[in-house]
């Protein structure tokens, strides 16, 4: 069967009064965030809309659009996503099967996880200091398939040790814009929930 060509997207829709046509371009944005699978950058939300239209503006009025709806656009990254609303975590917990690649890390797996959102560039010795003991590569490796770490820059020189950083994939899951969001360790350490004193 052959593969029929894809019509060619109306970017400008200019036949539709000016209201009309803002509000379409807000519900293709809307469509694509609903669609993809991960934070969507401006770029990508302008190949959707008229030349002359404001990306931000329009996810702005997305943003306002679906208040008391129960899914929200959040900026991760550098770019938007949409994602279900905090409020409504317990109600899919109890009755969504999420698939979700992070719910079954264990505890000193997140750990890691957070020391490398903490410290990068860390490299596993970097690691290896913070836990007092070696980290597996197998650990490395399963943040690394779920896509939570990626491979951050090395020392411009021969041998240098790899290291990590958190990936777009772990902003969204912890629902963080950017590195910037991280709760602050002092506040984290005077709540106990950190070693460091």
């Amino acid at each position: 069967m052959a593969k029929r060509d894809a019509p060619e997207l109306d970017r400008e829709l200019a036949e539709l009064p000016p209201e009309l046509r803002w509000r379409e371009w807000m519900r293709r944005v809307e469509a694509v965030l609903f669609a993809s699978a991960s934070p969507v950058p401006r770029e990508d939300l302008a190949r959707v809309v008229g030349q002359g239209a404001s990306v931000e503006l329009l996810v702005e009025d997305l943003a306002v659009d679906l208040e008391g709806r129960s899914f929200e656009v959040a900026k991760v990254g550098d770019g938007w996503v949409l994602r279900t609303r905090v409020a409504y975590a317990p109600a899919i917990r109890a009755a969504a099967d999420l698939g979700d690649p992070v719910t079954d890390l264990k505890e000193f797996d997140v750990a890691v996880l957070a020391a490398i959102a903490y410290h990068q560039p860390i490299t596993r010795d970097g690691l290896k200091d913070i836990f007092g003991k070696e980290i597996s590569r197998e650990l490395i490796g399963r943040l690394h398939a779920r896509e939570l770490i990626a491979p951050g820059p090395r020392a411009p020189r021969r041998g240098a040790p790899y290291t990590f950083v958190t990936t777009e994939a772990f902003l969204a899951h912890f629902g963080l814009e950017s590195l910037r969001d991280l709760p602050d360790r002092e506040g984290l350490s005077d709540a106990g929930l950190t070693d460091e004193g």
